[in-house]
């Protein structure tokens, strides 16, 4: 059965508005697993403007699934990452100032580095991701740099500006998805999925995890959290 990861990031967002102690984004993860969450992922960026170090710890320590740090592929990050030790480290690109996080890791470019941090993170027990663009080369690097599973974005297929776009880009997802699966990657995705274009996804049997943020808080705003996830587990499922 696929799995769905509630990333708490814009609770620290809102949080972040009046810079005080609430919303938290740890009580959130408690209340998505109530509700059947099967994962929770959070991104700590380098100028920890949404989730804080303080977060991660309290996040590993009340989390009782799946947690999944994503983070950049540099030394500070990487040495965070060790000390928290997550189940799952997600290795993202990061850009100074960008308001989203809109593609995805050029593993090839860096290819080395992301090679190395890899087999640190590996062999201190933590499982690795690369949340990669749909494209067969980036699939091919990430498997030969040591990466567990592969995150693909969706970003595309979700903005897709018309059927025969958005029909494009889902074939593309789907045979990454596959092609990730024959080279023994786990598979796993997310970008901007949400209530609407989540169906055809799910349906891609190589998929394992779908993580899910914006919308899922976005109608918690409105419904709670406990009904939007359990909305969105219905959809998926």
């Amino acid at each position: 059965m696929i799995r769905l990861a509630v990333c708490v990031d814009h609770i620290a967002t809102v949080r972040g508005a009046r810079r005080g102690r609430e919303p938290d984004p740890v009580a959130a993860a408690v209340l998505a697993e109530t509700a059947g969450a099967d994962g929770i992922v959070c991104h700590l960026r380098e100028d920890r403007r949404y989730i804080k170090e303080r977060d991660l710890f309290l996040l590993k320590e009340v989390t009782r699934s799946h947690f999944n740090v994503e983070l950049a592929p540099t030394e500070e990050m990487i040495k965070i990452a060790m000390k928290v030790s997550p189940d799952m480290v997600t290795l993202v690109p990061e850009i100074k100032g960008e308001r989203l996080q809109e593609g995805g890791i050029n593993v090839e470019l860096n290819f080395e580095r992301i090679a190395n941090f890899t087999d640190g993170l590996r062999a201190n027990g933590i499982v690795v991701s690369y949340f990669i663009d749909p494209e067969i080369e980036q699939l091919k690097a990430s498997a030969k740099a040591g990466a567990d599973y592969v995150e693909i974005n969706t970003r595309i297929y979700a903005k897709a500006k018309d059927a025969e776009e958005e029909g494009a880009e889902l074939h593309k997802i789907i045979s990454i998805a596959q092609a990730g699966n024959k080279l023994g990657l786990g598979v796993s995705a997310g970008g901007e999925l949400n209530y609407y274009n989540i169906s055809e996804i799910a349906k891609i049997s190589q998929i394992e995890e779908l993580n899910i943020g914006h919308s899922i808080i976005s109608k918690a705003v409105m419904i709670g959290i406990d009904r939007a996830i359990k909305d969105m587990l219905q959809l998926i499922r």
